[in-house]
């Protein structure tokens, strides 16, 4: 279930920067640090607005008018953020106040696509950002000469729902082979925002999108595969369990044993979260059945009414309603007049309290889980907007994601009952089990895919990966950590890395996997605040006033601080750690082992 803030974190902390080019460097020069700070943050509403407009114009009314708005707006930007980075330089080694010299820290780590410091290449990087981004968002998949197309929403549609092996890899091969369009620009792309990168004083891009961590790039990449490991023996155990499912469907032949699985099976375009083929991996079928799906559809359940849950939740812990322009502003159903960017996204247009999600929402579980997911983005912004501009994010990108998610995980079985969307029932050993396997094809399915998103463009950034091997560099890092395959044989004109938005979006994805690291840290935090004694799993922090209140104060902080200072504000430890994950799925940890004795594990 995983969706986008997309390009909000980029936009908004790149807007907070831009307005530095409208005051000449010999009056900056008289400027203490501090001086220098203050006007900043004064002074970033204009670009902000701008650049956040054109930004979400282009999301909402995809064409050539748009996109080229956007390009300009970004290409401003990106000129006027190369020279605050050179002006802030004149302030190394004076005194200043620590706020002063964290936001002057992060300033050069505002922008996930540094442009090179020459106009016409400024240019271009700006033109391929967005051309990249519409080219993904107008894509569709033709048959029947042209009389039979289907977007990207259609197309995941039938992912999750077939079950006719030549169906999935129709559909999955019809969005992969779009993405080849994308090739040539991202590669162009790679070189103009590594330049950037490295005269902003990094190695390459990955370096830099690593430095965002409070520790040096290196050390990052270490924690990382640190946290990979604690999680990675849950994850192969369900891959074995989910394989052998899989084969008993579609036969040895298909998939066999010891071998990697093939990508478009898993109920997902990406293969990165299978839970929508819970119904082939279910261990107890019928047992405290969850059809919160069916529940939606009976109960008229309509893109307001289900964003109205959201809150619902929100508002229980002791957040605020939102705001009425959230509601007048807000795209939350697909329009059927114009083409839209219909991945889900939280915006924060105006550092105030002008906050939107676009999303294009369908009466099913995973996409009110996703407007849980996306308001919790908007919840973040709206408790740190009365921070300075340039701390109006999160900790670190991770909490970011986090947030939505930890509620996701107080969205239990007795939670959903209590909102008349599924009946009550007692828990037994066997409901628990499928609650946990529901759960887990969504959040540890996920996390091997989080990881190596980045460490394919780490790759590419470094030069590792060179362009001639983007797209076998891909696959074998795909195989690497989830085990799986491409269906058909791919070769180096496919550019399989871009059939994900986030890809050619340019978003960094790591994020997201440290996220799903953090929301069971959050959550247990939460729960321990709210006084909760139980299995973890079966912990809601619906109604408790006191848990929001302990979440509230900490998301307050935004980026103000070292995020380490933040989270042990909440959880008492300055570490990312992974135990309260095995935690939480230790009953199906225990369930899989005894299921999987005897099964070719790994690939």
């Amino acid at each position: 279930m995983i969706r986008d803030a997309v390009r909000r974190a980029r936009l908004a902390a790149a807007a907070s920067i831009a307005i530095l080019a409208t005051v000449p460097a010999a009056i900056a020069s008289a400027e203490t640090a501090d001086e220098f700070v203050a006007r900043l943050n004064k002074q970033f509403a204009d670009i902000a607005l701008e650049v956040n407009a054109a930004g979400w114009t282009q999301a909402t009314y995809i064409n050539a008018d748009t996109q080229l708005l956007n390009a300009r707006a970004f290409e401003r930007y990106l000129e006027v953020f190369s020279r605050a980075v050179a002006e802030a330089k004149q302030f190394e080694g004076q005194p200043m106040s620590p706020a002063s010299k964290r936001s002057i820290e992060l300033l050069k780590l505002g922008v996930a696509a540094p442009a090179p410091d020459d106009p016409a290449k400024r240019a271009e990087l700006a033109t391929l950002l967005a051309g990249m981004e519409a080219k993904y968002g107008s894509a569709v998949y033709c048959k029947d000469g042209g009389k039979d197309c289907r977007d990207e929403v259609q197309l995941k549609k039938v992912l999750e729902s077939s079950r006719d092996y030549d169906e999935l890899l129709d559909a999955w091969k019809g969005w992969h082979d779009q993405a080849r369009a994308l090739r040539s620009d991202y590669t162009r792309y790679a070189t103009l925002a590594n330049e950037g990168a490295r005269e902003l004083g990094y190695r390459d891009l990955g370096a830099m999108w690593r430095s965002a961590y409070d520790m040096p790039a290196d050390e990052f990449t270490k924690e990382a595969a640190r946290l990979y490991g604690q999680v990675e023996p849950l994850y192969k155990d369900l891959h074995c369990y989910a394989r052998t499912r899989l084969a008993q469907k579609y036969g040895n032949d298909k998939v066999p044993a010891g071998k990697p699985i093939p990508a478009h099976l898993l109920g997902n375009m990406w293969a990165q979260q299978w839970d929508a083929v819970f119904d082939l991996l279910e261990p107890y079928p019928g047992v405290s059945p969850l059809d919160v799906d069916a529940a939606l559809v009976a109960q008229n359940y309509d893109p307001v009414r289900m964003t109205q849950s959201a809150e619902a939740f929100y508002k229980s812990i002791a957040f605020p309603a939102l705001p009425q322009t959230f509601w007048e502003r807000s795209l939350l159903a697909q329009p059927q007049d114009r083409k839209v960017q219909c991945h889900a996204s939280a915006w924060h247009m105006d550092g105030k309290e002008d906050v939107r999600i676009k999303q294009c929402i369908r009466p099913t579980y995973e996409e009110l889980r996703t407007i849980y997911h996306e308001l919790g983005h908007v919840y973040y912004y709206l408790w740190y907007k009365d921070q300075p501009f340039i701390f109006q994010n999160g900790a670190h990108d991770g909490f970011h994601e986090a947030v939505g998610d930890t509620v996701n995980l107080s969205m239990t079985p007795a939670y959903l009952a209590k909102i008349g969307l599924v009946p009550e029932a007692k828990t037994s050993r066997e409901a628990v089990i499928n609650q946990q396997m529901k759960m887990a094809l969504e959040k540890i399915a996920f996390l091997p895919f989080g990881k190596m998103i980045d460490e394919w463009r780490w790759q590419v950034f470094s030069g590792q990966v060179a362009p001639g091997n983007y797209n076998a560099a891909w696959w074998a890092i795909r195989e690497k950590y989830q085990g799986i395959r491409p269906p058909v044989a791919r070769s180096e004109t496919d550019f399989d890395p871009g059939a994900k938005y986030h890809i050619p979006g340019n978003t960094p994805y790591t994020r997201y996997f440290l996220s799903f690291i953090l929301q069971f840290q959050f959550h247990k935090a939460l729960c321990d605040a709210a006084g909760f004694k139980g299995p973890l799993s079966e912990c809601s922090i619906y109604g408790n006033e006191e848990a929001g209140r302990r979440f509230g104060a900490m998301l307050a902080k935004g980026a103000s601080q070292p995020w380490q200072d933040t989270m042990y504000e909440l959880t008492g430890t300055r570490q990312m750690d992974a135990s309260a994950i095995l935690e939480y799925f230790a009953p199906l940890r225990g369930w899989l082992e005894e299921q999987n004795k005897g099964q070719q594990c790994g690939w």
